[in-house]
């Protein structure tokens, strides 16, 4: 049987409603050894204003249907074309520019949410760098290297670790793509060293200074602060609830969807979709809020936004520095707050209060203990203090009864 031949294909700018779009085309080899001739589309004019760019956004589906040629003509695959094709298939949401629907996205599919931030680290750190590399080119040492030199494109102060190793497995996660695809044998970044060991801890706030604050805060935000912290709910599940996620008679609340960047999506993980106990004085407030909204039907949201007529909910964001930043200010606190402060905040406070562990890893809707403890509890200074004393006690009245 004769060997397939590597094809280049042919690009053609075509007249379309939407206007001038490049199409790629190409012969396929069918079972019968008939030819039939296939084409796609690689993107529009204005995306690709000359035929040199749009041949480069052409190399990924180059590799696709070539597939079945020797590995030596892939071996200057860059790494620009790469991230295209790793684009086109892992974050299909981003690639073809669309947010999905509630309930469409596939099982294995990323969150968009995952999907947007992937597409953040590729424009701002990895293409800039590392576009016209060839994968073979890619060595540990030098990705290393290159880590330690990233800073904040806006006062150029360094890249928080847990950033850079992000970037670092974005980076591995590439390869490992493209090994899949066999167009590489190696991943050099798994040699790469990159702590993610968090440069400060979070800050958390006192009984006292929460009480504080929460007196300070105007509704709407008042009972979202309330609600975030006493139930350790993450933002987006807070945001994502629906009046038909709180259950009044058996106070508690269904935890059934994460609202990021207004897309809806599944709970962060299986423990997460845990329902949450509420309290009877969370459940007043609630109950407050609900009667005094004019969005409290079943399938509203509970922190529904006016401006946009009760059909989406309030962007955290927003609504934080619209109302959180200067009510930080009127309690004097000079913390850093912000929502994901309350759920170190109760987590915290829950540890020192005493409670078992498990309790508030269920409480937290975490997948082990261990993450709550090594990343959210906090031990305050005066418990601390009483184990400190209690251990010196201990010692020196044996020390003592011994002289």
């Amino acid at each position: 049987m004769r060997r397939a031949r590597y094809q280049q294909g042919s690009l053609v700018l075509k007249e379309r409603k939407k206007g001038r779009v490049w199409k790629f085309r190409w012969r396929e080899v069918q079972l019968d050894g008939s030819i039939r001739r296939r084409s796609a589309e690689v993107g529009t004019y204005d995306e690709y204003p000359n035929e040199s760019a749009a041949q480069k956004a052409a190399d990924a589906l180059r590799l696709d249907i070539n597939q079945q040629t020797q590995t030596r003509l892939l071996r200057d695959v860059n790494v620009e074309t790469l991230v295209r094709h790793y684009r086109e298939h892992e974050l299909p949401d981003i690639f073809h520019k669309r947010k999905p629907l509630p309930g469409t996205a596939e099982e294995d599919q990323k969150a968009y949410s995952t999907q947007y931030a992937y597409e953040v680290y590729l424009k701002r750190w990895i293409l800039p760098r590392w576009r016209s590399y060839r994968l073979i080119d890619v060595k540990a040492v030098d990705v290393e290297k290159w880590l330690k030199t990233l800073s904040l494109p806006k006062g150029g102060k360094p890249l928080a670790r847990g950033s850079k190793a992000k970037i670092r497995n974005l980076m591995s996660a590439l390869f490992s793509h493209a090994i899949r695809w066999e167009w590489t044998a190696r991943n050099p970044i798994t040699s790469v060293r990159q702590s993610a060991k968090r440069q400060s801890v979070p800050d958390v706030l006192t009984p006292e200074e929460l009480a504080a604050l929460l007196s300070k805060v105007p509704e709407p935000l008042r009972t979202a602060a309330e609600l975030d912290s006493f139930t350790g709910l993450r933002r987006g599940e807070l945001i994502g609830l629906q009046w038909e996620d709180v259950d009044f008679e058996n106070l508690s609340i269904h935890v059934r969807r994460s609202v990021v960047m207004m897309v809806q999506g599944l709970p962060k993980t299986e423990a997460s979709a845990k329902d949450v106990p509420l309290d009877a004085a969370l459940a007043e407030s609630l109950l407050k809020l609900k009667l005094s909204s004019p969005y409290n039907n079943l399938k509203d949201w509970v922190f529904a936004s006016p401006r946009r007529k009760g059909k989406q909910p309030y962007w955290p964001d927003a609504l934080w520095k619209r109302y959180g930043r200067e009510a930080v200010k009127k309690a004097g606190i000079t913390k850093r707050v912000g929502f994901h402060t309350f759920r170190h905040t109760y987590t915290t406070l829950l540890t020192q209060n005493g409670e078992d562990v498990k309790v508030v890893q269920e409480l937290l809707r975490h997948a082990n203990s261990r993450i709550t403890l090594d990343l959210y509890a906090q031990a305050g200074m005066a418990k601390k203090r009483l184990a400190q004393s209690k251990l010196v006690g201990q010692v020196l009245k044996k020390e003592a009864a011994a002289a």
